[in-house]
C-alpha cells in the first residue's frame, strides 16, 4: 500500500496508481506545424507540472509521470531532462535507427505491459499508432484517458469513448498553457457567448 503525501500534498492511502505516458515529440509537432504554423516560442509550450497535477487531481490517485524523447546521436538534452525530473517525471530516453520510431515503440510496449498491472492510464498524444493498445486496455473498472488536442486527435480514440475511454484537451481541460493558443475550438450552443467574439 502507497501512503504519505503525494506530490501535491495529498494524502495517498491507495495502491492503485495512474501511469501518465506523455509521447512529447508528438504533442511538440502538432503544437509547433498544426496550430502554431512554427516552432514554438518557450511561453507557448505546455507547463508538464500542470499536467502532471491535473492527472494526479482528476482520478484523486498517485501519478507515475514517464516522459518518452528520442535521443540523436547521442545528444541528451540535460537541461530539459533535468526540469522534467524535477517537477516529477520520469524521462525516457530512447535512440535506434534512423527509420524506427522509438517512442512509439516504446509507448506502445508500455501501454502493453500495463495490461498485466491494475492501474489507470492517461496517455498524452493525438497518435493512432496507439489505438491498439489503448483499446486493450479499455475494459473492467480501468479508467483510461487520451489527452492531446480536440482537433487533431486520431477519430479512431473518439469512437472508444461508447466503451468508456475518456478524452481530454491539454489547453481547455488541464489549462496546461499560460498563453492562448490560436485554435478553432467548436464551441457546445449552451456554452456560446456572442461576447467572446464581438
Amino acid at each position: 500500500m502507497v501512503t504519505g503525501r503525494g506530490h501535491y500534498g495529498r494524502d495517498m492511502r491507495t495502491e492503485r496508481t495512474t501511469y501518465l505516458l506523455v509521447d512529447g515529440e508528438n504533442i511538440d509537432a502538432t503544437l509547433g506545424s498544426s496550430i502554431l504554423g512554427r516552432r514554438p516560442n518557450p511561453q507557448e509550450r505546455p507547463r508538464w507540472d500542470r499536467l502532471l497535477r491535473f492527472t494526479e487531481e482528476h482520478w484523486d490517485q498517485p501519478v507515475r509521470g514517464l516522459f518518452f524523447l528520442s535521443v540523436v546521436q547521442h545528444e541528451l538534452p540535460m537541461s530539459f531532462v533535468q526540469a522534467l525530473t524535477a517537477i516529477g517525471f520520469r524521462p525516457v530516453a530512447l535512440s535506434g535507427d534512423p527509420d524506427q520510431k522509438v517512442v512509439d515503440m516504446a509507448i506502445q510496449r508500455t501501454l502493453e505491459a500495463i495490461v498485466e498491472r491494475d492501474a489507470d492510464v492517461v496517455l498524452a498524444s493525438n497518435d493512432g499508432d496507439f489505438l491498439p493498445q489503448v483499446e486493450s486496455l479499455v475494459h473492467g473498472s480501468r479508467r483510461v484517458a487520451v489527452l492531446g488536442f480536440d482537433e487533431f486527435r486520431s477519430a479512431g480514440f473518439t469512437a472508444l469513448e461508447s466503451r468508456g475511454l475518456e478524452l481530454l484537451d491539454l489547453e481547455h481541460d488541464v489549462e496546461a498553457f499560460t498563453v492562448s493558443l490560436p485554435r478553432l475550438r467548436i464551441v457546445p450552443i449552451d456554452e456560446f457567448d456572442p461576447a467572446d467574439i464581438l
